[in-house]
């Protein structure tokens, strides 16, 4: 076989792992990106423990086929950015934001979709996605509302004692 044809399964063997291994794939289009733009998405991604990749749509399509993924094809036209995420919301929120943030960016980074715990999710699924707190965010919150209740207990009993004295 030629090289090229070895070469391009070897592409494909990796995004099966990347896809694997990744709890969510964004799909994003990504149209008219500065170096200085894509730069600095590159470093929000990584921050987050996130990979922004760009392969060809043909190499992704038989990636998610080898893995018995279907629903990306209408999806897999045009350029195509792709995030690997380890956890589920982490790369929808992170292109909100950059969106967000700055405007002109907005037109230039759309999220398409997503592959998340695998299931498909559509573009109004990842908007609903980048709306969800990190977890980290979440856990604070929690325990935040399990402390409210004894904290305001300590301080009646602490108001009870000071009018008693």
């Amino acid at each position: 076989m030629s090289e090229n044809f070895e070469a391009k399964k070897a592409v494909v063997e990796e995004i099966k792992g990347k896809i694997s291994a990744s709890k969510s794939v964004v799909l994003a289009t990504y149209d008219r990106l500065t170096v200085a733009e894509s730069t600095d998405l590159r470093r929000k991604f990584r921050h987050a423990n996130c990979e922004y990749k760009v392969y060809k749509n043909t190499l992704v399509r038989k990636a998610f086929a080898e893995l018995g993924v279907e629903g990306f094809d209408n999806d897999l036209n045009g350029s195509t950015a792709f995030v690997f995420c380890p956890d589920e919301t982490s790369g929808c929120s992170i292109i909100a934001k950059a969106a967000k943030d700055t405007p002109a960016l907005a037109e230039k980074i759309v999220p398409k979709s997503a592959y998340v715990n695998g299931a498909y999710v559509d573009a109004e699924g990842v908007k609903k996605l980048a709306a969800i707190p990190s977890r980290e965010v979440l856990i604070a919150r929690m325990l935040g509302c399990l402390q409210a209740p004894i904290a305001n207990f300590a301080y009646v009993l602490k108001a009870i004692a000071d009018q008693k004295s």
